[in-house]
This record gives structure tokens, C-alpha cells and sequence, in this order.
């Protein structure tokens, strides 16, 4: 390269390199004040809500719009409940398919699975709120809960797990949809991180003796445990923050009961609910706006505790 062009292009690759660095920048930073602000709209705008009712909001169980009383313990129940069962329900059918699609499925089958897996995850909420409407709540109704409530109807918890009316929403559909929906997140990210599993080391499980189930309990999932808590924690975020599919099939109901099958309400179905009927500047909509900051301190506890699940454990 003749030394004029050498002298010329340097102090351009530095101002790419400086304007390059400065847009990554701002994009770091826009991204830090966006989140900065919506705590602060959220824990602003509920702040009449946490002064009037107290440190009790996040256990009452009271949501009277006529009188004016509000508390976050119906919605903030339903949506723990409902995304934990998702997640038993989720969890091992995504194991499952993940499983199957790395060890076991021919190889002309695998594609296709692994592509009717990742358009699962590109449905609309509303259209699994529809499907539940219409198809899984009728179901429930007429053949799952009756069969569940007489089954165990002399066993001792279990017969005040499944009780009740059986209407077919509530809280078990609405775990069962959410459990349906984030299928597709958890499998997709096991049969990913299944695949980078090194070859040489399940073929070395496999020359000593081992089935195929040892080589995937010994050597695939604790070489990729990490990442499949990174896919399940991923999962449970869709089920906390999931609107329109829960509020289709919950009962929206804001009471708390023992029974599964009783209706009841989460965060996201009951502000959305409730949103378009509240006023400017109302005891009820700073309630809402409440009920949104508590939605957001819950999903950062879960994002923490993965991110503590996911930290490295060395080994002095």
C-alpha cells in the first residue's frame, strides 16, 4: 500500500472505530434509561396506592372498585401458582422432546419436529386464549376435572386440590395453556444445547456400556445443565407476564381458594381487565400501576435467582 493511502485510511478506520464504539454506547445507555423509566412511571404512578393501603397490598385479598379497596394478593397468587404449575406441567415434555429429537428420532424427522416446535412459539397469545376458550375449557369440563374430582375425592390434600364445580376454567387451565405455550421456549433451547454436546464424549459413554438414557443423564445434561436452566428460567418469564391467553380461561375471579380448578386472576389478566374502566388519576388505576411494579420486582427476582443458578461454582 503507497504510503499517502496508508496515511489517509488509518485516521478513517479510527473515526469508524470511535463512531462504531459511540452508537453501542448510546444504544447500552437508551436501553439503561428505558428500563430506569418504566420503574420509575410504575413505582410513581402506584405510589398512592402502597400510601394508602400500606405494606398489606401484597397480601389483601379485597378488590372492591365501588368502595375503593384494593390489595394484590388474588392477582399475585394466581400468577406464582399458575406459572409454577406451567412449569411442572413444561418442563418435562420439553425434556422429553429435546430427548427425542437429539437421540432418538431418525434423521428425516428431526427438521420437521424442530421446525412445528419453533412456529409453536410464534402463535399469537390470542390465539391460544381462543384455543383454550373454545376447545380446552369445554374438555375440562365434561371429561377432565369430573374424572379428576371423583378420583380424588377420598384422598387426603388432593381431594381439596381437585374440587369444586367443574366449569372448566380457572386455574389449572389457565397453568395448563401457559404450560403449552412455553413448550416451545424450554424445548427448543434443550434440543439446541443437547446438540453441542461434544460428539467424542457420548461415544465414549456409549464404547464403555452406557444406554442411551445414562449417556444423557451422566454426560449431556450435566455438560449442559446450565444453559437448561437459562431455557426454563426463559419459560417461566413468558408464564409471569402471559395476558390475553390467562385472562380467556382463568374465571378472573379474585378470590383465593385451595381448589386448582376454582377461577381466580393474575397480575397481567386482571390490569388488563381493569385498565380501560379506570380514571385519571384514581385510587384504582395507581392500584393497577402498582400491580405492574410488583410484576416487575417479581420478574427481577426470577431473572436474579437465575442468574445465580447459572453463575460458574469453582472448585478450590
Amino acid at each position: 500500500m503507497p504510503p499517502s493511502i496508508a496515511r489517509n485510511s488509518i485516521p478513517n478506520a479510527r473515526w469508524g472505530d470511535r463512531i462504531f464504539a459511540g452508537l453501542t454506547r448510546a444504544a447500552a445507555i437508551f436501553i439503561l434509561m428505558l428500563l430506569g423509566s418504566i420503574i420509575v412511571i410504575l413505582a410513581v404512578g402506584g405510589w398512592p396506592a402502597f400510601r394508602a393501603f400500606g405494606p398489606g397490598f401484597l397480601i389483601s385479598t379485597n378488590w372492591n372498585p365501588v368502595t375503593e379497596v384494593f390489595g394484590a394478593g388474588v392477582s399475585v397468587y394466581g400468577t406464582l401458582v399458575t406459572s409454577v404449575l406451567a412449569l411442572i406441567m413444561a418442563v418435562p415434555v420439553s425434556f422429553g422432546i429435546a430427548f427425542y429429537l437429539t437421540e432418538l428420532a431418525p434423521g428425516w424427522l428431526r427438521r420437521p419436529v424442530g421446525t412445528a416446535i419453533e412456529l409453536l412459539a410464534a402463535v399469537p397469545s390470542i390465539i391460544y386464549g381462543m384455543w383454550g376458550f373454545f376447545v380446552v375449557v369445554p374438555f375440562m369440563s365434561t371429561h377432565f376435572e369430573p374424572a379428576m374430582i371423583a378420583g380424588f375425592h377420598h384422598v387426603p390434600v388432593m381431594d381439596r386440590l381437585f374440587a369444586g364445580p367443574p366449569f372448566g376454567t380457572g386455574i389449572f387451565t389457565a397453568a395448563f395453556i401457559l404450560a403449552v405455550m412455553v413448550i416451545p421456549f424450554i424445548g427448543a433451547t434443550m434440543r439446541d444445547v443437547f446438540a453441542t454436546v461434544p460428539a467424542v464424549y457420548k461415544e465414549s459413554a456409549y464404547g464403555v456400556g452406557c444406554t442411551t438414557w445414562e449417556v444423557v443423564r451422566s454426560v449431556v445434561f450435566p455438560y449442559t445443565k446450565n444453559a437448561v436452566v437459562g431455557g426454563i428460567m426463559l419459560g417461566l418469564g413468558r408464564a409471569l407476564g402471559e395476558t390475553m391467553a390467562v385472562t380467556f380461561v382463568i374465571g378472573n375471579a379474585n378470590r383465593i381458594t385451595p381448589s386448582l380448578f376454582n377461577s381466580g386472576n393474575t397480575i397481567a389478566s386482571l390490569v388488563a381487565l381493569e385498565f380501560g374502566e379506570s380514571e385519571t388519576g384514581s385510587l384504582k388505576l395507581a392500584s393497577l400501576l402498582a400491580l405492574g411494579f410488583i410484576l416487575f420486582v417479581i420478574s427481577f427476582i426470577v431473572l436474579t435467582i437465575s442468574r445465580l443458578l447459572l453463575r460458574p461454582k469453582f472448585k478450590e
